[in-house]
């Protein structure tokens, strides 16, 4: 579609017209009425002038070139010069039109304006100079508020800086970016860092990056902050600090603390706080120079408030005073020469305090032990060690009290031993046997044990290296050095070696039963179950001799019984089996206890080695080994008892017969 040939062009409009003739696009302005020629042709238009408001503003891409008064600059053939790529802003002025070429780059927009306490972060993109400045490109500043901002093509506009409003108690950690003086005048270095405590709104300049806003530390009469020097630097008290040093800063040096930035926060401590009845040790305490004393102690007694500075500690806490009462006493051992009172201690001087009293040691002495007098029954009784000589002695029927050179002495006692102690009869393998309901033995108490009526107990004293014998009842209390023999003894049926452990012997009278397995001269295996009635026969004077006698033997039981079983089986391996079921009693009493010159069995079997007497011989039953000959002697007992019975019931029938016959006699005649 062809243009029109007459254009009537408004007010503040404009049109562009090419000349096909020469190929160059001019601009008419209205208000005109243009008429196009034949060689001519509207490329656009009419189109609105651009109007720029007050405080707006827009930007020109590829603008045309002007002169010094301002008109645009056409080459010889007319064209408008133009500047390529480049950039064009423009502000409030008369109504313009676009010239061929050039284009509105968005639209007309308002001028930023920068409100209080707020700032536009500017990078330069390319060098210019200015009325007070000259810029390189990739300078920054800021334009600070309040004011409005006119924009440059030179300079671009980074970001919005918004300023940090800085509390009281409050500061502002700062790192600088690049080498710089800052608003105090001071000359910081890339990567530094410092504090900004002034209270208020604060714009960090372009070579400021904020790092992190710090609280500062409350401190209250109860609460201090440690602090340790990450480098060399004088504080905000005016104290130089090394590195790695540390201090408390406390109450009485500031209401608040804000740590600085070669400041690092090892914690908070607590005050230490220590009443009329406590005391404590502080070790390597901090001297007047702020220095620890390695090695150092320092006692401090309440009632008293402190807070412990770096590297002091307390030696086993908050300790309250001794308090000792009249049966109580202290054992105080010297770590240093230092006089007490009217006495000179050497290190490692042993002493007591004793009650009733209080008592707070000085750092040069050290408390072993808290000991109490112990209180001790005539059937009761300790062990106690004497330190300088090693010597051990019992104690007992009386109340005591340790001296310094003393302590109780554990006295171990064989596994054995200890097991028949928590039973009531010192008895194993016995099913009567009651397992005391006491806890463990203490070992530093004398060791005791009630003989029973009736009963030897033998306690050996490997020092004196010799025995004695307490007979029952009794209390046996054992010295440091002796021991309980414990008697081992055969058990069950048949006798069967180490069965019963014991730690006292009966005396008897008692019997002990046996299983003995005999073969008769016809090769009749037989088991015997025997039962010997026995005691012991010694001196009740309670003679040493005696005592010993009856202990010479370790196992009376195996022994017995063994001598017993070997006569009865030399007896009955000379006799039949008819003879000896015939004869078993008499042939095993007389076997084993002999016969007197006029032929009678004796009533007694006596050892003379330990004074053993066997009185008397049950026995309970006599049973064939073999199977067979065990069914075939029952076999024949019943085939007795049958025929017996037989021989009864015939007897009788014909008894019954007989008085019939002779009462039908009588009816008859």
């Amino acid at each position: 579609m062809s243009s029109p040939a007459v254009i009537r062009i408004k007010p503040y409009h404009y049109i562009h017209v090419l000349d096909n003739n020469k190929n160059v696009t001019r601009v008419e302005f209205g208000p005109q009425t243009f008429t196009r020629q034949d060689h001519e042709q509207l490329v656009s238009g009419p189109d609105s002038m651009i109007m720029i408001p007050p405080r707006h503003y827009c930007i020109i891409q590829n603008p045309v070139a002007r002169d010094e008064k301002g008109k645009p600059v056409t080459d010889h053939l007319g064209q408008t010069k133009i500047r390529h790529g480049d950039e064009e802003i423009r502000f409030e002025q008369e109504p313009f039109p676009l010239y061929p070429g050039e284009k509105l780059y968005g639209k007309v927009s308002p001028l930023q304006v920068v409100a209080p306490n707020t700032a536009l972060r500017l990078r330069c993109i390319r060098d210019f100079k200015d009325d007070k400045h000259s810029r390189v490109a990739g300078d920054e500043w800021l334009f600070e508020g309040p004011g409005t901002y006119i924009p440059r093509v030179e300079i671009q506009v980074v970001e919005i800086v918004k300023a940090i409003i800085i509390k009281p108690n409050q500061a502002l950690r700062l790192r600088a970016r690049k080498e710089f003086t800052d608003k105090s005048g001071v000359k910081r270095r890339a990567g530094e860092e410092w504090l900004v405590r002034d209270v208020g709104a604060y714009l960090p300049n372009v070579e400021e990056e904020v790092v992190q806003t710090i609280s500062a530390y409350v401190l209250t009469d109860k609460k201090a902050i440690h602090l340790q020097a990450t480098k060399t630097f004088t504080d905000v008290f005016g104290k130089e600090r090394k590195a790695g040093e540390e201090w408390l800063v406390t109450i009485d040096d500031a209401e608040t603390h804000i740590p600085d930035v070669y400041e690092n926060v090892i914690g908070e401590v607590k005050i230490t706080t220590l009443t009329s009845r406590q005391y404590a040790v502080v070790l390597d305490p901090v001297g007047e120079d702020g220095k620890p004393q390695m090695g150092r102690r320092v006692l401090r007694k309440g009632e008293a408030v402190f807070f412990l500075r770096p590297g002091e500690r307390l030696e086993s806490g908050i300790q309250n005073v001794h308090v000792l009462d009249s049966d109580e006493a202290l054992l105080l051992r010297a770590r240093e020469s230092f006089k007490d009172g009217t006495s000179e201690r050497k290190p490692g001087d042993r002493w007591m305090i004793y009650g009733p009293s209080d008592y707070v040691p000085p750092v040069q002495v050290e408390i072993l032990e808290k000991r109490k007098a112990i209180a001790l029954d005539e059937n009761e009784g300790i062990y106690v060690r004497d330190l300088k000589t090693g010597k051990v002695r019992a104690v007992s029927g009386q109340t005591y009290m340790l001296s310094p050179y003393e302590e109780l002495w554990e006295k171990d006692l064989p596994a054995v031993v200890e097991d028949l102690l928590n039973k009531n009869d010192g008895r194993s393998n016995d099913p009567k046997a009651v397992q005391k309901p006491t806890g463990p033995r203490i070992k530093t108490r004398v060791v005791t044990y009630r003989a029973p009526h009736n009963a030897a107990v033998q306690i050996y004293d490997y020092k004196a290296k010799q025995a004695r014998v307490v007979f029952g009842p009794d209390l046996v209390m054992l010295g440091p050095d002796e021991q309980f023999t414990v008697l081992s003894l055969s058990g069950e049926k048949p006798k069967r070696a180490h069965v019963i452990k014991s730690l006292h012997l009966f005396l008897g009278p008692d019997f002990m039963t046996d299983i003995v397995v005999v073969e008769t001269s016809d090769h009749a295996r037989l088991s015997l179950n025997l039962s010997y009635n026995w005691f012991f026969e010694i001196n009740r004077d309670g003679k040493f001799n005696d005592g010993e006698k009856i202990f010479s033997v370790p196992d009376f039981v195996g022994d017995a019984c063994k001598a017993i079983a070997s006569r009865v089986r030399g007896s009955v391996a000379s006799v039949s089996f008819d003879h000896f079921h015939k004869n078993s009693a008499s042939l095993i009493r007389q076997a084993v206890f002999g016969a007197d010159d006029n032929g009678k069995i004796r009533n007694r079997f006596s050892f003379n080695s330990n004074g053993l007497v066997i009185t008397n011989i049950d026995i309970q039953s006599v049973e064939p080994v073999d199977q067979r000959t065990r069914d075939a002697l029952q076999k024949s007992v019943q085939l007795a008892i049958e025929i017996t019975t037989k021989s009864q019931e015939a007897s009788a029938k014909h008894e019954a017969e007989r008085r019939e016959q002779e009462a039908r006699g009588r009816l008859e005649r």
